[in-house]
């Protein structure tokens, strides 16, 4: 490279740096802005009671109203057909009229309008109805002379302004008053009845697979296990996640007795992955002929329903009856709970609920025997408010600042880049180990581990404790190979095992897996903190983004571990305070908790199954995964390895490797024990749940709702602390890969001193880089942080593994072969994930596997191994290294 070149792409490194000072100034002026806020602050105010916002839409243009439509939504408008009524006065008229008129409700910048959309072929009522992308899927119904089963869809076409019919395969049986839900593409029928009395209702289940919808011939109704339960019609059916699958929730109905109508209570959970049904909790009351529609990831609402008591006091009351019960319900699919969503204006029964947007559509239905409403309800969950309190700013905001002041202290202490990149090789042991503890366990582990066994179990667990196994590996194998090639980088193994071309491919899929890392991480960390916190997800984003920018880059590699030794204290200590108040504030206290848990068996370890696409991982799953996602972290995670070579020996070293895997024994057992006893605290008090946050969100909800204050500062600096350290590790130990595996081989510059400079600029570069893709990653359907976490490291660290272990443990390996195995391994990973239904906790097993087996095989068809393997695979660890 000329000399002008080099010049130039200093002046470009260096830029960046210089304008530090500037970025930190805007930080602290951010820090102190929001001490002020915090010094004007009010005391924390109490949860706001009210759940539910109604509002009233234009009413349905039929001035009766009607009962039983087909309801649904399509190409973004409502689409509202058929239905019965009885012209007035009602109690003269026992003529009831089924309709045929499909009314649409569009939206605009102006506004909602009705539009008059077209006729059914026939007047029809009381069917099933499901928004599809295809169109509103109509099933059954029934008018004054028989039960149909006909199947239909009705399409919205928005250019010509009309409504168009389309006929399907019909039910296996005629069917009305059921209801149907949707998962994923296939739609389920539960329930109805078969003819015009209720000695006809059926315990059915039948589906219908939509993906294959434009093969009509081959397009067919399947019949699946009868609910165990009675028969039923007027039931709800509503699809909801339930912590492990998506799964069908039956839930109350009512069915003719021997000598009368009983009125039914019961919730059944059909489960379709296993083809299984399961009883759950009763509902408070019958909620018959009522409407269901599941919101977020584990709330089903129950906005109408009769209750049954004045079932036989219609044509008494008539006009003074007073309706149906005026209080929605709420249940929780993960605690099994039931609980009051608070009061509604006007209970409409025998109608479909539909979700348009973020809101639920009630058009039209029953309001009292015969009476029937026009009235249109738009119902969007509300979510809870209480102010985060000025202790809990000042202790967060002081937190932020002594991170921040770490950095600094640090910066005058960098002189060269084994400063900045090991510390002078002057870190003590027990300093590292906390800092490896914090990289490998991160932000995930204060909000996914909960999260993962508050809605499962304790099965996960089994993987960390994986850790101090594959220690074992790391201390007497992947250890002396890096002290004994005084590696910067853990990619120069790559070059002295193969050559630089493997390196190059190491260290670059290593550079794409950490940036990726940064935007996950503090994507879903800003999705938690937004819920505990007065800050947006992507104003958390940007604040975790601009701190670990300036300590990190500031500070260098000693920065980096010392605030993860202060993290690690944080982390641990806020969460041994959130486990002792969520244990007292169960009823019963610590016997309550160990009779919840063991009730619902949430202490469950193994999961003896040979299904490696289960949700529920087999307990041979878990073990081979792990140990997979470990080996490929503790021998070719740049992150890692870094912190091996910041001690002064390879014994010092090897301690730091032993403390960081025994921290995560007691980690483990305590954030796995948070995540059970949230379920035991929640069971306690399913009213304390807020219906508008994720799964993943009920840890800090917790935090932000029933901590005290100060500590709830505490427990979120925690949280910060945790996603500053794996963004933190990411940025400084990318940096150095780039430098020493990229910038130092092309001796791009001149002097020590430029390459601190380039040092410090590309931190600062990447630290942007991943903080942009944290604010694009930001997606509130994530239904599991740990999980998504989980594919990210597998897609990419199961080929680093795999180049470790086939330079590791084979003599026969070259460099043709390994870049073989790297690229096969490569395209496998992608294949697993977007063609295969495998768990992701085994991609990274996996992809060490199949990189290291092709490489082996296809090192035979490159000529010979390289001949000089001194010290670099385990046969040859103790020879002497070649010069």
């Amino acid at each position: 490279m000329a000399p002008s070149t080099k010049t130039s792409m200093l002046t470009c490194l260096q830029g960046p740096a210089k304008r530090l000072n500037a970025r930190c100034s805007v930080f602290l002026t951010l820090l102190f802005s929001l001490l002020a806020i915090a010094a004007d602050g009010q005391a924390p105010s109490p949860p706001n009671p009210q759940r539910l916002d109604w509002q009233e839409l234009p009413d349905l243009p039929a001035e009766l109203g009607v009962a039983g439509p087909f309801a649904g939504i399509h190409n973004d408008a409502l689409i509202v057909a058929g239905g019965a009524n009885f012209p007035r006065p009602v109690w003269e008229n026992d003529v009831k009229y089924w309709r045929d008129q499909i009314f649409v409700l569009t939206k605009s910048e102006e506004g909602y309008r009705w539009i008059d959309a077209g006729r059914l072929p026939k007047p029809l009522a009381y069917g099933a109805a499901v928004s599809t992308p295809h169109g509103v899927l109509c099933m059954g119904g029934n008018d004054a002379e028989q039960t149909y089963s006909d199947v239909f869809l009705l399409k919205w076409n928005a250019n010509e302004q009309k409504v168009t019919y389309h006929p399907l395969p019909s039910l296996p049986l005629p069917s009305a008053y059921g209801a149907a839900a949707m998962i994923g593409n296939t739609v389920y029928l539960a329930g109805g009845q078969t003819g015009s009395d209720l000695a006809s209702a059926t315990n059915s289940l039948w589906s219908l697979d939509l993906d294959n919808i434009e093969d009509l011939p081959n397009l067919y109704w399947q019949v699946l296990p009868v609910l165990p339960g009675p028969t039923r019609a007027f039931n709800l059916t509503v699809a909801q996640h339930n912590g492990y699958d998506d799964c069908l929730y039956v839930i109350s109905g009512r069915r003719q007795g021997e000598q009368e109508i009983e009125f039914l209570s019961d919730t059944w959970e059909y489960n379709p992955q296993r083809k299984t049904w399961r009883q759950r909790s009763d509902a408070p009351r019958c909620v018959m002929a009522g409407t269901g529609m599941g919101m977020n990831q584990s709330h089903i609402f129950v906005l109408g329903g009769a209750d049954g008591k004045r079932f036989h006091l219609g044509n008494e009351l008539k006009d003074d009856h007073p309706g149906f019960p005026k209080e929605a319900l709420v249940y929780h699919t993960i605690t099994d709970t039931w609980t009051s969503a608070g009061p509604i204006p006007e209970n409409h029964v025998t109608t479909i609920a539909v979700k348009w947007d973020d809101s639920i559509i009630i058009p039209s239905g029953e309001i009292r025997p015969r009476v029937r409403s026009a009235k249109v309800f738009r119902v969007t969950p509300v979510r809870s408010t209480r102010e985060f309190g000025r202790l809990n700013y000042v202790v967060l905001i002081g937190y932020l600042t002594a991170m921040l002041c770490v950095g600094v202290y640090f910066t005058r202490k960098n002189k060269t880049t084994d400063d900045f990149f090991r510390g002078g090789k002057k870190i003590p042991w027990w300093a590292a180990g906390c800092s490896i503890f914090a990289t490998m366990l991160s932000s995930l582990t204060f909000t996914g581990l909960p999260s993962k066994s508050f809605a499962q179990d304790w099965v996960y667990a089994i993987g960390n404790f994986m850790i101090p196994v594959v220690a074992v590996l790391a201390v007497f194998v992947a250890l002396p190979f890096y002290r004994r090639i005084d590696a910067t980088s853990a990619y120069e193994y790559l070059e002295k095992r193969f050559d630089y071309s493997v390196r190059f491919v190491g260290s670059l899929s290593f550079t794409l897996f950490h940036l990726f890392r940064m935007g996950v991480v503090m994507s879903l960390t800003g999705l938690a903190l937004a819920v505990a916190t007065p800050l947006t997800p992507t104003q958390s984003v940007l604040l975790m983004g601009i701190l670990s920018i300036a300590y990190c880059t500031l500070g260098g590699i000693e920065a980096v571990i010392w605030t993860d030794t202060i993290q690690t204290v944080v982390l641990m200590g806020g969460a041994i305070l959130a486990l002792i108040l969520l244990i007292t504030g169960v009823d019963g206290g610590v016997d309550g908790f160990l009779s919840v848990a063991s009730e619902h068996n949430k202490f469950s370890i193994a999961n003896l199954h040979w299904d490696a696409t289960s949700p529920q991982l087999a307990i041979w799953v878990i073990i081979a995964g792990s140990i997979g996602q470990n080996i490929s972290s503790y021998t070719a995670d740049q992150s890692v390895v870094q912190r091996y070579m910041t001690t002064a020996t390879s014994q010092l070293a090897a301690r730091s490797i032993w403390t960081s895997a025994l921290l995560t024994i007691p980690s483990t057992l305590l954030f796995f024990g948070i995540g059970t006893a949230l379920f035991a605290f929640y069971h306690s008090h399913p009213e304390k749940l807020d219906p508008t946050f994720t799964t993943d969100q009920v840890f800090p909800l917790f935090i932000a709702r029933e901590m005290p204050a100060g500590l709830a500062g505490l427990i979120v600096a925690g949280v910060f602390a945790a996603a500053q350290s794996t963004v933190s590790t990411s940025m400084n130990s990318t940096a150095t890969s780039i430098v020493t595996d990229f910038m130092r081989p092309s001796h791009i510059c001149k002097s020590e001193n430029h390459y601190l400079w380039a040092a410090r600029a590309w931190t600062f570069i990447l630290g942007v880089l991943g903080t942009l893709i944290g604010l694009l990653f930001i997606d509130p359907d994530i239904k599991s942080l740990f999980d998504t976490f989980i594919k990210v490291i597998g897609l990419f660290m199961g080929v680093l593994g795999g180049l470790f272990v086939l330079g590791a443990f084979s003599r026969r390996a070259n460099a043709p072969g390994a870049l073989s195995g790297a690229i096969v391994g490569a395209f496998a990973m992608f294949w697993m994930w977007k063609f295969t239904p495998i768990n992701g906790y085994l991609y990274t097993s996996c992809g060490i596997i199949i990189c290291a087996c092709t490489g082996f095989l296809a090192s035979f068809a490159f000529g010979k191994p390289p001949q000089d393997l001194r010290g670099l695979t385990i046969y040859t660890l103790h020879s002497p290294l070649a010069e």
